[in-house]
């Protein structure tokens, strides 16, 4: 717990405020013959993400990349790529309300995520736009994180020195990095976590 509260937060978008129902790509790879995990997996190799995420790439060119890693005939493959990606996934209620409850108290709240430059679309289809003092998206700034400069660049955001920005996510990595640049951090578990960041952000209970 902060000796003090904190005075803004910065939350995590995909695992956190946005939900991945695992049915969707395992039914693709199931139509596709492809074995379970696939799709996920293939995506999510360092090698191909982190040029999407470090704004080297756009998001077409790193699912090109994926459709050649599944073993799967070209056009086919390509086919299994934009069946899968249709789905943009789905908002926590709970946690967006819990946004909204803490920028209703007067904390500033931003979005701090590793994204592609579907990002702005997203929340737009989604209907997050305007649900945060500022959107920190590291295909934007070309650094992602656990980098400190991603840090440093969305404390400055939200005009917040790091000590007194709260920082939640549901990757390790991501937490250890805002850890180091002084940041006080929760690693995302789920809506257990709520009590917690309320009174770390000194939130009626």
């Amino acid at each position: 717990m902060l000796r003090q509260p904190a005075q803004a937060m910065l939350i995590d978008l995909d695992g956190v405020l946005r939900r991945w129902d695992p049915t969707v790509p395992a039914a693709v790879e199931n139509s596709s013959r492809l074995e379970p995990g696939t799709l996920l997996s293939t995506a999510m190799s360092w090698e191909l993400l982190r040029p999407a995420v470090a704004g080297e790439i756009t998001d077409a060119e790193w699912m090109h990349l994926v459709a050649t890693r599944l073993p799967l005939p070209e056009e086919e493959a390509k086919k299994v790529i934009a069946e899968w990606r249709q789905y943009r996934g789905e908002v926590d209620p709970e946690v967006l309300a819990f946004v909204r409850e803490v920028r209703a108290a007067g904390r500033p709240v931003g979005l701090a995520t590793n994204a592609t430059d579907l990002l702005r679309g997203d929340l737009d289809q989604l209907g997050l736009t305007g649900e945060f003092d500022a959107v920190v998206s590291s295909y934007e700034l070309k650094v992602h994180k656990p980098a400190p400069e991603f840090f440093e660049r969305a404390c400055a955001a939200l005009n917040v020195e790091a000590p007194w920005v709260l920082f939640v996510d549901d990757d390790d990595r991501s937490v250890r990095g805002a850890r180091a640049a002084k940041l006080p951090s929760l690693r995302w578990s789920g809506p257990e976590n709520l009590p917690y960041l309320r009174k770390a952000l000194a939130l009626p209970a």
